[in-house]
């Protein structure tokens, strides 16, 4: 009896020390991996635009003057803040020359947005085309010198066909293989308006679901000037005209001299963050029908939007805002002039159908 107990007792140890070695070996793995995977980085997750498809996203500000190009690219990485901008310049039409410019300075928007306090139409245009604001504005701070590049090679490809060349509302100049854009009076600043799609010869796809602003869009041929934007009244705040540069060598914008850096939070892992908008609030006045809806794929855009001459597309384009419901007809024009802008008031222009010398 002595001995079957002695037996007993080792099979049980035996069995004990067998289980636990078949429980070890079971926590293993769980034990090898006690580090999460290391997250994928925003590159990773925002595939890299082709040439072409930045080259689509500047074509329609490529032939604007440097100091603007600088200024739209820089604040294209706000969109919350563009439809601030524009929500609170709707707001404020009333106010003219130096009261706006002492109320924009007020704002807590970046530099770049309140620059375009200087430019009405062009500030509508970032907001009604909301999609391709923010895939311009996440292009530029992955792919800068991709997007600085795009912006010289539609400039040379315009220069070839006749399109941009100096004339009385701006001095175009090259400076090796650079081309570089000023306003021919430094107190006036004409944005040319023109068809992005066909002005630089070969056509480019438009952007999905582009709305053709007017005053910005242009169907006829080459550059047209319409009206000139007077930029005295905000010449003393830190954010003005004169504050502005591109340091095309660099490959990206210039702020008082210094590369310019994007401090966005619009930008983050996995690109633009769709809920920013969701709870904001930004529809007034019915504009947007409920705000900005964030579900796959562009709404909107299957044709025309105004302007003559538009040029439909196929095909999709994945961008910050590339889901967002512009509800097919947008926002509708904006009461607001466009003369509440300038030192002096506006100049006129005038179109220059190949934009030769005049």
């Amino acid at each position: 009896m002595k001995v079957f107990k002695q037996v007993l007792i080792l099979l049980l140890c035996g069995l004990l020390v067998q289980f636990s070695a078949q429980a070890e070996s079971f926590e293993l793995p769980g034990q090898s991996s006690d580090q999460a995977p290391a997250p994928q980085s925003s590159q990773e997750s925002a595939p890299k635009q082709t040439p072409q498809q930045v080259q689509q996203l500047v074509a329609p500000i490529a032939l604007y003057p440097d100091a603007l190009v600088a200024q739209i690219l820089a604040a294209s990485t706000y969109p919350t803040q563009i439809v601030e901008a524009e929500r609170w310049m709707q707001g404020h039409s009333h106010l003219k020359g130096d009261d706006l410019a002492k109320q924009v300075d007020k704002q807590d928007w970046d530099p770049s947005v309140k620059a375009m306090a200087q430019f009405p139409s062009v500030l509508e245009n970032m907001d009604k085309n909301l999609s391709w604001t923010s895939s311009l504005g996440e292009a530029y701070v992955s792919q800068p010198q991709d997007v600085t590049d795009a912006v010289q090679t539609l400039r040379e490809d315009a220069r070839k066909e006749g399109h941009l060349n100096s004339n009385e509302q701006e001095k175009v100049t090259t400076q090796g293989n650079t081309i570089v854009i000023e306003p021919a009076t430094p107190e006036v600043v004409y944005v040319p308006a023109y068809d992005p799609w066909l002005v630089y010869g070969a056509p480019i796809v438009a952007y999905p679901g582009w709305y053709a602003e007017p005053g910005i869009f242009w169907g006829g041929v080459g550059l047209s000037f319409g009206i000139g934007f007077g930029i005295g009244f905000f010449g003393g705040f830190g954010w003005g005209w004169g504050h502005w540069g591109y340091d095309w060598h660099g490959g990206r914008g210039s702020f008082d001299h210094h590369a310019w850096e994007s401090h966005s939070r619009d930008f983050g892992h996995g690109g633009f963050h769709h809920g920013d908008f969701g709870h904001g609030g930004f529809a007034h006045g019915g504009d947007h029908g409920g705000g900005f809806h964030g579900s796959s794929g562009f709404h909107g855009g299957s044709g025309s939007h105004g302007g003559s001459n538009f040029h439909a597309q196929s095909g999709t384009h994945s961008g910050g805002f590339g889901g967002f419901n512009h509800g097919g007809d947008a926002r509708g024009f904006s009461a607001r002039g466009h003369s509440s802008v300038g030192g002096g008031g506006f100049h006129g222009g005038g179109g220059h159908g190949g934009g030769g010398h005049h």
